[in-house]
């Protein structure tokens, strides 16, 4: 029976996968808000603590964006802590326990390969000129350099990561949305995007064979070339570095 841990499985991709896996016979660890305050990066260290010491699988799932700019307790822009903060702590933290599986695999639903978003360099808290777009598009640029980072560290490691970005569910990401766009965001997605159920399967199939490269990404099944200029190492690297210095003052160093 493998253990699967799921950050944003009680709604969503995350919870329909969620219910898949129970189903197959998984043993499913499926974090909301009431488990564990993501946004918050102390909660978010003290959250890998108390997973446990062998995880089969970690999906990435959870994300919080809102049309105004919120800041944290900690002084974090809201969504780039749950996006970025929370999933490079708890992927560099439960490395150890997903070393100790037998078909060990990360899965990120990012935006891999996105051109459209950049990172802010001088200001990713993004005090100057917030929207939620610009929130989502840079948190999908992160993320699919976090990716890069974490299969670098280890080349010879089982553990395989899979930058996998969806595109359209029907998920209920619309209620992030002011009206009218909620309606309308909400509306095509029920018509145009692929179900919950549907995109559920295709996850969990991931899960159960995942690629052979240290690294993957894909859209919708479709493969990404990782030598686009989006995967640059050396950007990556930047990006972790960047990461590590702002936990400094709040948690340990997960890489050490």
């Amino acid at each position: 029976m493998r253990t699967v841990v799921i950050l944003g499985g009680t709604r969503g991709i995350g919870g329909g996968l969620a219910a898949r896996l129970r189903t197959a016979g998984d043993q499913v660890i499926a974090i909301g808000s009431a488990d564990a305050d993501l946004t918050s990066v102390r909660q978010t260290a003290a959250l890998a603590d108390r997973l446990p010491d062998r995880i089969d699988a970690l999906v990435f799932a959870a994300g919080r964006f809102t049309p105004r700019r919120v800041v944290t307790a900690e002084g974090f822009e809201q969504s780039f802590a749950i996006y970025v903060l929370a999933r490079y702590l708890l992927a560099e933290r439960l490395r150890p326990a997903l070393d100790r599986a037998e078909k060990p695999v990360v899965l990120n639903l990012c935006g891999t390969g996105g051109r459209q978003g950049h990172l802010h360099w001088d200001d990713l808290q993004l005090t100057q000129g917030y929207s939620l777009l610009q929130a989502t598009m840079q948190g999908a640029r992160a993320n699919d350099l976090l990716g890069v980072h974490f299969a670098a560290q280890d080349p010879g490691s089982r553990i395989r990561y899979v930058l996998y970005n969806p595109l359209f569910v029907d998920s209920g990401q619309h209620r992030y949305f002011s009206q009218p766009t909620r309606a309308l965001v909400g509306g095509a997605a029920k018509v145009f995007g692929t179900s919950v159920t549907s995109m559920a399967r295709r996850l969990a199939d991931l899960l159960a064979d995942p690629p052979a490269a240290p690294l993957t990404a894909l859209r919708r099944g479709t493969p990404i070339s990782l030598a686009r200029p989006e995967f640059d190492r050396a950007t990556a690297e930047r990006l972790a570095s960047v990461l590590a210095s702002l936990l400094a003052s709040l948690v340990t160093d997960p890489a050490q």
